[in-house]
């Protein structure tokens, strides 16, 4: 009985060993983990934006500029912003603060759009938005097509 006692702890304290030293090689194949490799030609990424929360208008721009800001998608990347129900007042000229960093994303490439839909029903004008933005009929249709085109949505 003692040596069956004695096989099973050595047995045991191996297995504590072993688990050791799995685990110190999961860490240190953590810790070089550098993230998913771009290999593609081209990403396509299209960004909702439906609420007028500042915290999330913020977020959907910090959002987008990482991304650009991600070596491993240098000119790879196509980014569009739409923006309906809520997310229509990040774009109004009387009241939004985001002007400029909308004309900077823009210069970096991104499409921003309005849904017209949105529009109509909060009773707003196209000259109540800045000049700048591109106009869709729909923002769900817009998600919808470029959905079926393969393209990452996105909602901050």
């Amino acid at each position: 009985m003692n040596k069956t006692i004695m096989i099973m702890i050595l047995a045991i304290c191996s297995m504590g060993k072993l688990a050791a030293q799995t685990q110190e090689e999961a860490l240190v194949k953590n810790a070089s983990f550098q993230g998913a490799v771009a290999e593609k030609k081209s990403y396509h990424a299209i960004y909702q934006l439906d609420s007028n929360d500042p915290k999330t208008i913020e977020k959907a721009i910090r959002n987008i500029n990482n991304v650009l800001d991600d070596p491993r998608l240098k000119g790879k990347l196509t980014l569009e912003l739409i923006a309906f129900s809520g997310g229509t007042e990040a774009f109004l000229k009387s009241t939004s603060k985001y002007e400029e960093q909308f004309k900077k994303l823009i210069a970096r490439g991104v499409q921003v759009a309005q849904c017209t839909n949105s529009l109509k029903e909060r009773n707003l004008t196209k000259e109540q938005l800045f000049d700048f933005i591109g106009y869709v009929p729909s923002g769900n249709g817009e998600l919808v097509i470029r959905a079926h085109q393969g393209w990452t949505i996105v909602k901050p």
